[in-house]
């Protein structure tokens, strides 16, 4: 008998990440027809970057959209974040606020995850973030909880 090749998941987040795209995707309408590459594209995105946030230490509490709103105030893009999780209208952004945002390497590791640069990931997270962040605070605040657990609690 040989060695054993490498593990087919060799990535800690791949498997996650998958769980979390897709329930993201779902959240955010990916089934839907149209758009450049439809939400569940973008959600796939968002979860990888939520991933790496995670795996980085970045998010207090292990809730990572705790960490991404904090990065997000950080950066000057205090009324975006709260007009998200507000109950008004949702505040956009661009690739390049989200980028500047976020730290590069989660920002990298999130492309690399989704097989994109890091500028088309930020433009993705851009489209979908508003929407997620907004899905994710029904109560006008960040619910405590691991982030599978608030999506699902979404999709009830």
């Amino acid at each position: 008998m040989g060695r054993a090749g490498p593990a087919p998941h060799a990535k800690g987040t791949t498997m996650a990440g998958n769980d979390l795209g897709s329930l993201l995707g779902g959240l955010l309408g990916g089934g839907q027809q149209g758009g450049s590459s439809g939400a569940g594209g973008g959600g796939n995105i968002l979860a990888a970057l939520l991933g790496a946030l995670m795996s980085k230490g970045g998010a207090s509490g292990g809730n990572p959209l705790s960490g991404l709103l904090e990065g997000l105030n950080k950066a000057g893009l205090v009324d975006q974040a709260q007009s998200w999780v507000g109950t008004g209208e949702n505040k956009e952004v661009t690739g390049e606020q989200v980028q500047q945002a976020l730290p590069d390497d989660a920002l990298r590791q999130a492309a690399e995850e989704a097989g994109v640069s890091p500028e088309q990931a930020a433009n993705e997270i851009a489209q979908v973030l508003p929407q997620a962040v907004d899905k994710l605070t029904p109560e006008g605040q960040v619910p405590s909880g691991s982030l599978e657990d608030l999506i699902r609690q979404q999709q009830l």
